[in-house]
């Protein structure tokens, strides 16, 4: 039997328009304005001076909260390339913002459902979060692990290690007597309990939520939540990848600037080649991280090559981001063990973003089955 070709994927723009860049400029701005390292390593004693103005920088002042909503629910309209970029500066600058839990996760979920009332309520600078456990993947990996059962006109049950809380809605996807549904409940609502869980990245808490409330009626139920929680959690997932590259980028350049000054043996610690073979190393790494990181945004606004492109991102990005972190700890010597140092802080992020969205594990199996590709036969013996 004679193989079929396999079509050749669409050529992608990955190049930067004169939007993204002055998007870039702006995100920065306001990060490094409002999140200086003190205020970031205060977050893990309990001291919050930061979330607030860094979200409200984004959200009110740039309006990034409504980046992906429609313009016809009072959104910017814009798509996953420019929503790529915000993440790759709250990567790099370790963010403790929603910025991908809701104004990316939660709104393309929304969006895919077009349920009109929530997008106005997120365009204007309210959050959201979905309830599903830290590792989701996909719509079939929550339905394995979900905590949140409908009956009797009541969703009850709980949900551990949920990202994206404090919010001011959340997104609750059941499995009902009708099969899969999607309910909307407010935070606030009686019979809502969300508890803080102690997390190795204080930038982006995780909470355990429980449910005692009435559902109400569902925003979509059947194969229609299904597809959609795909679709959110693969938009996210390209999206997380753009925030790991931009982690990584930013754990090269300081490294560099750190082997740059720092001197021993009377010459600059950089000038050993050993050191110069590491940085080259990673280098290569950073720099096809964000290649591959950017291919995923581009498949991801032009709904082509989706799947293949985000598991693709995530395998690798995930992996390149902890790696860029050790590194950066490991090269900074022993300051780089201290609290003063913000190194901490990105190999933090990085290891908690590792298993955010999918393991890379989990996506190098997806990525297999996508492409028809055989799993390895053990070896006899």
């Amino acid at each position: 039997m004679t193989a079929q070709p396999i079509p050749a994927a669409p050529d992608l723009d990955l190049l930067p328009s004169d939007v993204e860049t002055d998007l870039r400029r702006s995100v920065r701005a306001v990060l490094v304005k409002t999140c200086p390292t003190e205020a970031l390593v205060a977050l893990a004693d309990g001291s919050d001076d930061v979330s607030g103005p860094a979200w409200s920088g984004l959200a009110h002042d740039l309006g990034l909260a409504a980046l992906l909503v429609p313009e016809e629910h009072g959104g910017a309209g814009a798509g996953p390339r420019e929503a790529a970029v915000v993440a790759e500066e709250c990567g790099r600058a370790c963010a403790p913002v929603p910025f991908l839990t809701s104004a990316v996760l939660a709104t393309s979920l929304l969006v895919r459902l077009g349920a009109a009332e929530p997008l106005a309520r997120l365009a204007e600078g309210g959050t959201a979060a979905l309830v599903v456990p830290a590792g989701t993947a996909s719509a079939g990996s929550w339905a394995r692990r979900t905590g949140i059962e409908a009956s009797g006109g009541r969703l009850a049950g709980e949900v551990r290690g949920v990202v994206g809380l404090p919010a001011d809605l959340l997104l609750v996807p059941v499995h009902g007597p009708g099969g899969p549904a999607l309910h909307l409940v407010p935070v606030d609502a009686d019979g809502v309990a969300v508890s803080t869980r102690t997390s190795l990245d204080a930038t982006r808490p995780v909470s355990d939520v429980r449910l005692d409330v009435e559902a109400g009626t569902p925003l979509a139920t059947g194969d229609e939540v299904t597809a959609a929680l795909d679709h959110a959690l693969a938009t996210a997932a390209g999206v997380l990848a753009a925030e790991q590259a931009g982690l990584a980028a930013w754990c090269l350049e300081q490294t560099v600037a750190h082997l740059s000054e720092r001197r021993q043996f009377g010459r600059v610690v950089g000038g050993f080649q050993a050191l110069k073979h590491r940085l080259a190393d990673l280098y290569a790494e950073v720099g096809q991280a964000s290649a591959v990181a950017a291919h995923a945004a581009a498949a991801l606004a032009g709904e082509s090559d989706v799947p293949v492109s985000v598991a693709v991102a995530q395998a690798f990005c995930s992996e390149v981001a902890v790696h860029a972190a050790e590194e950066a700890v490991q090269l900074h010597g022993g300051l780089g063990m201290t609290w003063e140092s913000p190194v901490h802080l990105r190999l933090k992020r990085a290891k908690a973003d590792h298993v955010l969205l999918g393991s890379p594990d989990a996506h190098r199996d997806a990525l297999a089955r996508l492409v028809d590709l055989a799993a390895p036969t053990p070896e006899a013996g």
